[in-house]
Order: structure tokens, then C-alpha cells, then sequence
């Protein structure tokens, strides 16, 4: 993987650049819509290449491992092959459901043990097998395994499980390097800085990911309920700390307004699932503000549901027939939606690029951080 660095914005820390994988080129900053389990819900690969132009996908480690299972990804050459998208893939390698499943794992030394939630039955993953599992899924980027502290979290856990994460890091990277990829193409790990939200640990973590001299770096531990200015504030260190010729992933986040506002700090890497998860619960993001399509307000509002998107350009689908499908619990309606809502993001994003490169970013951002947020 090579990361190549084109535009910086004078005014910000924003910047422009091209990932290069063997699946092909990211232009960042990039959304990176979250197909967990080998698919972005209710979204055909078709369309996220045509309609939403997503250039990377997400595929989660824990989902992926307990279901279709190793065996089956290997047995197809890999989660491309098995799922039909040939543009590159970034794996979760579990660790933020060491975060979620809370009440069904163990954290020790070795590793974590958890239990299926699919059938309760009993697993190990330590650093080195997220290593062979992610090696087995075939993602062009692969995340180290770390430990995504809760918010609040007291200070003394936060700065045992940095550590930990540090030792566990040093065993992925060991791993890594031993093994080779399994399907005739390049794989590249990150690791992961941790430190909750005190700014000792975030630089003491960031120092020693900034260490490891990996060719790309993730921010972890944020976006679990901190207030928004804290996830603004920990970037922001880090980012300092973290190399500039290195592209920086921060992972989990967000809304709109936290992709502007990180951009602007330096992040060239997001994901999340809000623009799925929200549209199937009838929650649009617009260039104007938010829009619960299922309030009454839209019932009978036959206009586009953004009329400056290119979306649905040869099918205006209106807010009325949206609200409809959704109140009739239709499926187009959370296809119509999660189109539009993933639409909305990579335009964003490519927005913001074209104002980094064009030196007009800060003004815009802050323009469009006004607006994004209000509810309409």
C-alpha cells in the first residue's frame, strides 16, 4: 500500500491524498460505508460502485469468523470473491466487540474469550489468530487487535488496557510479518491508538503506534459517548503526534458534522454505520439539515428528497413515497433510504476534497457545519 499525499489546506489540517492497494485507488478523505458481515445492508455491489461510487467497504472480523466461517471464505479466495466486490476491503479485527460484548467475554494476557452470540458456543482470539483470521478474510487493509475502552472509563483502567493493547500490538505485528497473503495480492496492517480521553495516554499511545513504522495509522476508543468535544480534542493530539506521510483512519466516526470537523484535524479515513443503521429507521442526511422522513410533516411533500443530489436522477423518488414505504414497513424503503443517506456521505467527502485541493476548505467547512445538523 502506498499513501501519496497531494493537497493540505492552509488554513486547517485537512488533507488531500490517493491510497494505492492492489484493489485499486481511495481518494481521501473517504467514507468507507460498513458491510459487517460481508455486505453493506440493503445496498447491491452493483450500486455501491455505480450510484454511490464507494471506493472501500468494511468487513468485521468477529461476524465474518463465526459466520459463513474461515473454511467457506478461504474455500471462495477470499471475502472479494465471495461477495463480488473487487474494489479493496478494510477488516475490523474485532476488538470493538471486545468493547460491545461487554457481559460475554473475558480480556486477559493471552486474549479474549468470548461467546458466540449467534449459538452461546465458547472462542479465543488472541493478537496473533485476528492476525491469521484477517490473513484468511483477504482484506487489503487488516486492524490490529486492541482493546476500545467504554466512555466514562477511570483512569487507571484506561492506562492498563493502553498498555496491553501496546503488548498485544507488538504480538500482530509479529505475526504479520511472519505470514504471507493467501490470494496473490498485498495486505497492510494498522495498528490502533487507544487512551480514552485523557491526553497523557492518547500521546503516550500514538507515540509508540508512531513507532511501529506501519504504512498507515487508526485512532480507536473514540465516538462511544464522549462529548463530541473531547473526540475533537484527543484527535487533534494525536494527529499531531501520528506522521504526516502516513494516511490516519478514525475509526467509528460519526455524523457530518464530526467527518467536517476531523477532517479538519487531519483524519483521511471514516467509517460508521449511521448512514445505514439511521436510514433504516427512516433518518435521511441532506445538504440542508436532517430529515425524520416518518414525522407527518412529509405525508403529502412531493418533492425530491434532496433536490441537489444526483441520486435516483432518471427515479425522483419524493418524501411522500418514501414516508409511505416506510410506514408500509416496504424494503424499498430502507434501499431508497441507505442509498441516499451513502450518497450523501461520499459526496461529502469528495466535497470537502475538491475544497482542500482548491484552498477554499475552511471557509465551506465551516459554512456546512452550520447546516448539517439542523433538523428540517
Amino acid at each position: 500500500m502506498n499513501f501519496t499525499l497531494q493537497a493540505k489546506d492552509p488554513q486547517s489540517g485537512a488533507r488531500a491524498g490517493t491510497i494505492t492497494t492492489d484493489h485499486g485507488e481511495i481518494q481521501t478523505p473517504i467514507f468507507m460505508p460498513v458491510g459487517t458481515a460481508g455486505t453493506v445492508k440493503a445496498v447491491h455491489q452493483r450500486e455501491l460502485k455505480d450510484d454511490i461510487q464507494a471506493q472501500i467497504i468494511l468487513g468485521n472480523t468477529y461476524h465474518l469468523y463465526l459466520r459463513p466461517g474461515l473454511e467457506v471464505l478461504e474455500k471462495a479466495g477470499g471475502l472479494h470473491k465471495f461477495n463480488g466486490w473487487d474494489r479493496p476491503i478494510l477488516t475490523d479485527s474485532g476488538g470493538y466487540q471486545v468493547y460491545s460484548l461487554s457481559k460475554v467475554r473475558k480480556i486477559k494476557e493471552e486474549g479474549v474469550t468470548f461467546n458466540s452470540h449467534i449459538d452461546g458456543s465458547k472462542h479465543l482470539f488472541t493478537p496473533e489468530y485476528a492476525m491469521d483470521i484477517q490473513r484468511t478474510i483477504g482484506a487489503d487493509i487488516i486492524m490490529a487487535f486492541d482493546e476500545c475502552t467504554p466512555y466514562p472509563c477511570d483512569y487507571k483502567y484506561a492506562a492498563a488496557s493502553v498498555d496491553m493493547t501496546h503488548r498485544w500490538l507488538k504480538r500482530c505485528c509479529t505475526r504479520f510479518d511472519e505470514t504471507i497473503p493467501k490470494y496473490g495480492y498485498s495486505q497492510t496492517l494498522f495498528p490502533i491508538v487507544q487512551g480514552s480521553v485523557y491526553k497523557d495516554l492518547r500521546v503516550k499511545s500514538a507515540e509508540f503506534i508512531a513507532s511501529m513504522g506501519r504504512e498507515g495509522n487508526a485512532i480507536g476508543g473514540l465516538s462511544v459517548g464522549e462529548p463530541a468535544e473531547e473526540m475533537y480534542a484527543m484527535t487533534e493530539v494525536v494527529c499531531n503526534i501520528l506522521p504526516a506521510d502516513k494516511p490516519r483512519y478514525l475509526m467509528g466516526v460519526g455524523t457530518p458534522v464530526n467527518i467536517l470537523e476531523n477532517i479538519a484535524l487531519g483524519i483521511d479515513m471514516f467509517d460508521c454505520v449511521m448512514p445505514t443503521r439511521n436510514a433504516r429507521n427512516g433518518m435521511l442526511f441532506t445538504r440542508n439539515g436532517i430529515i425524520n422522513i416518518t414525522n407527518k410533516k412529509w405525508a403529502d411533500d412531493l418533492s425530491p428528497l434532496d433536490p441537489e443530489s444526483e441520486l435516483f436522477a432518471d427515479q425522483v423518488y419524493s418524501k411522500a413515497y418514501l414516508r409511505h414505504l416506510m410506514h408500509s414497513k416496504e424494503i424499498l424503503g430502507a434501499q431508497i433510504a441507505t442509498l441516499h443517506n451513502l450518497h450523501f456521505y461520499l459526496w461529502l467527502v469528495n466535497e470537502a476534497r475538491e475544497k482542500i485541493i482548491s484552498g477554499e476548505f475552511k471557509s465551506w467547512k465551516n459554512k456546512m457545519v452550520a447546516i448539517l445538523g439542523n433538523k428540517l
